[in-house]
């Protein structure tokens, strides 16, 4: 069971997360790399939030094969090269959570760059394996 952690005592969250999440009764974790948005025929998205899109299906696939879901997410580290590409990140990550019943502890961060000057945003999560199929 995972319980998003926002106590009442201190300010909100600014965005779509929680300050922490509890785990309890998991089986194991999946941690990802950071993923960029590289698609499998070699193409990167132009933008952040079509960029964001690409690595949340990553995402998907890596936390499958790991044998859970963004249904048992815990924490998402996100990382952009410029504060004018926050809100497509944003977007493509309020959408990529819409279904989930509870919200994961979240950092993003402002960074110089990565590995090629088109990419624009990498991510990674951390989610645990359910104790049970129900991902």
């Amino acid at each position: 069971m995972l319980r998003s952690l926002i106590p009442a005592d201190m300010s909100p969250p600014f965005a779509r997360y929680a300050h922490g999440v509890a785990a309890i009764g998991v089986n194991g974790i999946v941690v990802t790399s950071g993923q960029l948005a590289l698609a499998p025929d070699g193409t990167v998205p132009s933008g952040a939030e079509a960029q964001a899109r690409l690595i949340f299906a990553s995402l998907d696939a890596i936390l499958r094969d790991g044998g859970t879901s963004k249904a048992h997410l815990l924490r998402i580290n996100a990382y952009v090269t410029d504060r004018a590409h926050m809100p497509g990140y944003m977007a493509a990550r309020d959408a990529w959570l819409a279904g989930v019943s509870h919200l994961p502890a979240s950092t993003l961060m402002i960074v110089c760059g990565f590995t090629r000057p088109e990419f624009v945003v990498e991510i990674e999560a951390m989610a645990t394996i359910p104790p049970d199929d129900s991902h």
